[in-house]
């Protein structure tokens, strides 16, 4: 099992695994012996067949699910359950359908009890940075699918997260809006700089989002290989190099799908 190695690390794992028992007692090894650094301010994007682990894995890094041996580790503390320095982005925008956009993205302020004053001003600021200032009292209804993504990123901004998680957050946009929230997500990144782990099933969107392409086995799940990429941004699409990418990395899954069969 291969190891990763960085100098400095946000979020780390180490040796991580996680297994399930099913309603008729049977065993699943979801994950195997994960060893894995995140760099400080990277843009790590993690694929692999369906099945591998890679959903399974990132909830434990938010400290939504624990582990069954190993750990994980932000900032050198143990995590184990969810803080406010760990921000989440779903695939569903998973918006309250009875606030307004604006309300939607001050909820986390809200819980945390600040001014509704400076709350609110806050949450104008990332409506205005996803491209949404003019519909902060719409309803999530009246929005496009891709629109109410961009809300959840919002929302999750405006927690001011150390580290953003993202589960396959475009899997439901057509190809066309996911172009476009990809390239408004690497805006945000270069601007912000914060630190994400990003999931998705595309090699396509891997290769022009990520500093490193973690790609994963399955059954169980673990890593095959780490891609440091070495493309500059902004990335083209026709680019030879960025097609021999894409390829080789298919190339990889398909190979680790067949030898599951």
């Amino acid at each position: 099992m291969e190891t990763i190695n960085t100098v400095e690390s946000v979020i780390a794992a180490h040796d991580v695994s996680k297994t399930f028992v099913t309603s008729n007692r049977q065993i699943i090894n979801a994950l195997k012996s994960i060893n894995l650094d995140i760099p400080e301010n990277s843009f790590t994007v993690i694929v692999g067949p369906s099945g591998c682990g890679k959903s399974t894995l990132l909830r434990i890094m938010a400290g939504l699910e624990k582990c069954s041996s190993g750990k994980i580790v932000y900032r050198n503390k143990n995590q184990e359950k969810p803080r406010k320095e760990i921000g989440m982005i779903f695939q569903e925008y998973s918006l309250f359908p009875w606030r307004t956009i604006l309300d939607n993205v001050c909820m986390g302020m809200e819980f945390a009890k600040k001014n509704i004053k400076i709350r609110k001003e806050k949450g104008a600021k990332y409506l205005s940075l996803v491209g949404l200032s003019q519909y902060g009292n719409v309803f999530p209804y009246e929005l496009s699918g891709g629109m109410r993504q961009r809300v959840a990123i919002a929302r999750a901004l405006a927690n001011d997260p150390d580290v953003l998680l993202m589960d396959e957050p475009f899997g439901a946009v057509d190809a066309y809006t996911r172009i476009l929230l990809q390239k408004r997500l690497l805006n945000i990144w270069q601007k912000h700089k914060k630190t994400i782990v990003f999931i998705t099933h595309s090699v396509d969107e891997a290769v022009f989002l990520a500093d490193t392409i973690i790609v994963m086995s399955t059954n169980p799940g673990g890593i095959l290989t780490q891609i440091n990429v070495p493309l500059e941004r902004p990335r083209q699409r026709d680019n030879p190099e960025y097609a021999k990418l894409v390829v080789s990395i298919l190339g990889m899954l398909e190979q680790e799908s067949s030898e599951d069969e």
